[in-house]
């Protein structure tokens, strides 16, 4: 069993492996290799869900980890965690509309979501990682 304080890492690290998936994903479409990018995108997928179990269960147990840092950094962190938060709840149904279009072979229509899924997947992916290192590691709580 992972001690409870190692889930944010954790996180972290599964945010991680999934950017690196959906740019590789990326990348593979691009080059026209239709298997690799499938497995890239549901192998991001799958991340995806083990983080959400991950970040609930931290979040249940610990509830809401306070940014107790003081200056310029604050009003910054707390942008960063507002966008990230509201994209993280915006994503869900695009990457959900995204797959089932892919899954249903429509494709033309998969391709026009995920133009607009991508980046915003790719960007709630960096700032989870970014709210992670200002909250735990940069600007600890005490």
């Amino acid at each position: 069993m992972i001690p409870l304080e190692s889930l944010p890492a954790l996180n972290a690290g599964l945010n991680t492996v999934s950017f690196v998936l959906l740019l590789s994903g990326y990348f593979f479409i691009r080059r026209r290799h239709v298997e690799a990018h499938r497995a890239c995108m549901l192998g991001a997928c799958a991340v995806s869900a083990v983080f959400l179990v991950s970040y609930l269960t931290y979040h249940f147990q610990v509830g809401s980890v306070r940014f107790t840092a003081q200056g310029w950094v604050r009003p910054l962190y707390f942008t960063i965690l507002i966008t990230h938060t509201v994209l993280a709840a915006a994503v869900v149904p695009l990457v959900l509309v995204t797959v089932a279009r892919a899954w249903k072979k429509k494709f033309e229509a998969h391709r026009a979501i995920a133009r607009l899924t991508l980046p915003v997947w790719l960007y709630v992916y960096l700032t989870g990682v970014v709210v992670y290192l200002m909250l735990y590691q940069l600007f600890p709580p005490a």
